[in-house]
């Protein structure tokens, strides 16, 4: 049987505005990189997704991202401090809270509505 690695995985997450979304993704503090006119990538550390210029809210609202953070309240207070400035009108923060899996999670929605998980896991 052959061996089926895989090297990497980049899902596809919508953009209600292209523009909106690459400048909140770059005010977090994530690389934006521009592949055309309707995709770039966005990293963060060795992390990376695909964000196209391509919208349906339905979809948008139902895209969920779970990226593992060192510290859930640091990052809380980062974006919180990014919305706070109101230049993204659709995005929003929700505090820190204690999940039943395990873990203290920070919930953001980006502009498009997409809802990131940046959750802490409990130390084992």
């Amino acid at each position: 049987m052959p061996k089926l690695t895989t090297t990497d995985l980049r899902p596809f997450v919508p953009a209600k505005s292209f523009a909106e979304s690459k400048e909140f993704y770059t005010s977090l503090g994530w690389k934006v990189k521009d592949l055309g006119d309707a995709l770039a990538l966005v990293q963060l550390d060795e992390r990376s997704f695909y964000l196209q210029n391509y919208f349906v809210e339905e979809f948008a609202q139902n895209t969920m991202l779970h990226i593992a953070v060192e510290d859930a309240q640091a990052w809380y207070e980062h974006v919180s401090s990014i919305v706070r400035t109101k230049k993204f009108a659709e995005a929003r923060v929700q505090p820190p809270t204690r999940q039943a899996y395990g873990a203290v999670v920070t919930f953001v929605h980006d502009p498009a509505g997409v809802l990131l998980h940046l959750c802490q896991w409990d130390k084992q």
